[in-house]
C-alpha cells in the first residue's frame, strides 16, 4: 500500500481503517477500532496522539496485555519466521538477525530473566537501536521497579507506533 494522505485517513471506511491501522500497536486491532472514531485528524501528530491516548487511558492490566503482545527480541518467533510483517523488519533494521553466538546467548538469557522478573518481554524501538545498545539496554533496565518498567515498555510502544503510522501516512 501506498502512503495516504491525512484526509485520505479521514476518508477511509471503518473496515478499511482497522486494517490499514491494525497492527501499529502490535497484535492489537482494537486501537484502530477505537481510534478510528476520533476522526476526523487536523494532521499527521493528531493521528499519533490518538494512538497515544490509547495507549495512556488503558488500565494497568491493559497496558500488561499490550506488553505481553510483543515478541521476544531476536527470539523464537523471529528464529521460526513466525513475527509479524513490522516486527520483522524492526528486528531486522537493528541487527538482530545477525547477532553473534554470543550475542545471542547474552540476549536470551536477558530476554528470560527480564521476563521472568516483570511479567512481560523486554520491549525497546528496535529501529532507534542497535544490538549492542538493545543489550544494554535489557541489562540497565532490570534493576527498574515492576512500574517503571510498564510506563518505559508502553512508552516504546508509543515510539514504534508512531513509527509504524509514518510508514502508512505521509505527511
Amino acid at each position: 500500500m501506498s502512503a495516504v494522505t491525512i484526509s485520505g485517513v479521514n476518508s477511509m471506511a471503518d473496515d478499511q481503517f482497522e486494517w490499514v491501522f491494525g497492527n501499529v500497536i502490535e497484535l492489537c486491532a482494537d486501537a484502530a477500532v477505537q481510534v478510528k472514531k476520533k476522526r476526523p485528524f487536523n494532521n499527521l501528530a493528531d493521528l499519533c496522539a490518538a494512538f497515544h491516548k490509547y495507549l495512556d487511558d488503558l488500565s494497568v492490566e491493559g497496558k500488561l496485555q499490550i506488553l505481553q503482545s510483543h515478541p521476544d527480541l531476536a527470539g523464537r518467533l523471529a528464529a521460526q519466521g513466525a513475527l509479524t510483517k513490522e516486527s520483522t523488519e524492526e528486528q531486522r533494521s537493528a541487527g538482530l538477525q545477525d547477532v553473534t553466538s554470543e550475542q545471542k546467548s547474552i540476549i536470551d538469557l536477558c530476554n528470560e530473566r527480564y521476563k521472568k522478573k516483570f511479567g512481560f518481554p523486554f520491549i525497546i524501538c528496535a529501529r532507534e537501536n542497535k544490538v549492542l545498545s538493545i543489550i544494554e539496554g535489557l541489562q540497565k533496565r532490570y534493576d527498574n521497579t515492576r512500574e517503571q518498567e510498564i510506563q518505559t515498555g508502553i512508552n516504546e510502544v508509543k515510539k514504534i507506533c508512531k513509527l509504524r503510522i509514518l510508514d502508512i501516512v505521509k505527511n
